[in-house]
Order: C-alpha cells, then sequence, then structure tokens
C-alpha cells in the first residue's frame, strides 16, 4: 500500500520534524500511524519529502524523520475542466472525483442555465468547499500537485480562456449540433487542454456560439448522457489515457 499524504506548506528540510494541528491529529487519531511507518509530506504544489514514523505522541503530534525532498514535474499536457455550477453538493463530487481522476484546473462557471447562482457570502462558501474538497480528495488519492480551483468564471472569461488553449472541447451529446466524438479528435502532445461540463439544462445557444468563436466546438462522449457531476471525470480519465499520462 503506498505512503499516506500530509499537508505541509512550507516543506521541512531534513531531519526531525513535528506533524502537529489538524494533520497530525488525522495522522494520529485517524490513521493511527506508528513507529516505523512510512508517510510523505508534500505542499501540494508538487514538492513533497518521503519520511518514516519515529513516534506517535498524544492525540495529534506525529514525530517525523524526513528525508530529502523532491519536486515532480508538471503534466503535459495539462488539462482544465470549466465545470458549470450543479445543485446540492454535486460540485463537491464533481471535484473530488476529477482530482482523484488526475485533473489538473477547475474552473466553477455560471452558465446561463445553472439553478445554482454563486453570489456574496454563499459564493465564497461554496468556493471554499470546492478547494477543501480538491485537497482532501488531493491527499486521499496520494497526489502531491493538487488541482487549482479558480474563482468563479463568467461565460465571457470562459471564453477567453479557451482562446488560449491549445485544444479547446464543449461536452455535448447532440450530434445534430454538429459534436464529435472526443476519443478520435486530434490532441496536443503538450501544452494546456480545457474541456466545458455544462449545466443540467445544458449548454444554451447562445454561450455554444460564443464558445465556439474562441476555438471550442462540441465533443461528445458517448452514445449515454452522463450527469454535469459526472462528465468532466469520465472526459478527464479519457483524455489522461490518450494523451500517455496514464501509461
Amino acid at each position: 500500500m503506498t505512503a499516506p499524504v500530509f499537508v505541509v506548506d512550507p516543506l521541512p528540510g531534513t531531519g526531525e520534524f513535528v506533524l502537529d494541528g489538524p494533520e497530525g491529529r488525522h495522522a494520529v487519531s485517524v490513521r493511527r500511524l506508528r513507529a516505523g511507518e512510512e508517510v510523505v509530506l508534500t505542499d501540494g504544489r508538487g514538492g513533497s519529502a518521503p519520511c518514516v514514523v519515529r513516534a506517535a505522541e498524544g492525540k495529534d503530534r506525529l514525530v517525523l524523520t524526513v528525508g530529502a525532498a523532491g519536486a515532480e514535474e508538471e503534466p503535459a499536457p495539462r488539462i482544465t475542466v470549466v465545470q458549470a455550477l450543479p445543485k446540492g453538493d454535486r460540485g463537491e463530487l464533481a471535484v473530488e472525483t476529477m482530482t482523484e481522476t488526475g485533473v489538473d484546473a477547475i474552473v466553477p462557471w455560471q452558465a446561463s442555465r445553472c439553478i445554482t447562482q454563486w453570489k456574496g457570502d454563499r459564493g465564497a462558501k461554496s468556493l471554499a468547499k470546492w478547494r477543501s474538497t480538491a485537497r482532501e480528495a488531493g491527499k486521499q488519492s496520494r497526489r502531491v500537485r493538487f488541482p487549482e480551483v479558480a474563482d468563479a468564471m463568467t461565460t465571457k472569461q470562459v471564453a477567453a480562456l479557451l482562446a488560449s488553449a491549445d485544444f479547446a472541447a464543449v461536452l455535448h451529446e447532440d450530434r445534430e449540433a454538429g459534436s464529435e466524438p472526443l476519443a478520435t479528435a486530434a490532441l496536443p502532445d503538450d501544452g494546456h487542454i480545457v474541456l466545458i461540463v455544462g449545466p443540467e439544462g445544458g449548454v444554451s445557444p447562445e454561450e455554444l456560439a460564443v464558445f465556439a468563436e474562441a476555438g471550442a466546438q462540441p465533443h461528445r462522449l458517448g452514445p449515454s448522457v452522463l450527469r454535469t457531476s459526472t462528465a468532466g471525470t469520465a472526459a478527464t480519465a479519457l483524455l489522461l489515457g490518450r494523451t500517455g499520462r496514464w501509461s
């Protein structure tokens, strides 16, 4: 079994280090780690250091011997999913599974057909939940580079993001809209891939037109229609396999 991951920023140097606070409590009281077991410390931005547990003290202190830190290279191509705001807790579900799958960045999108609205304190709390979910899912899946969760974007802001991408696609199930299979699309070996996942009501014709002008054409995943909370995960998995990042 791979070593559990805990977040420390900045990473400590080699030698003895005490992991305490919420991370230490989770390690001692939940994971029940003991002397001799291995763990990994990460800053969540690609840096990591292997460690060996020397002792567990109380309920929230883990004494570690820290090895030399390393840095994970930036992934290529980079995959960003623009996720329309789903109803209820499906947004956190989408963030969790996309993170576990390997997405590099997530952009919340206030689409015209979104029922959920991120405004004021509610919007700030929802964004914080998405970011916390990405952090926890990153730890659970043993990642050392967690996905970035951007501030919520408008359709105009998303279009600007698409214009700078090396490949951009709107996930769309309607063949009559001209959608092509994502499984056979020509993909770059490097650079930036951006996918757009619409809300429960779908991407509006006006939004499709804006995105097409920015360079994003409709693409479909398969014969079935996925929920907005699962489409991004399925598409990310497909692209990770096709680009060799899952080789």
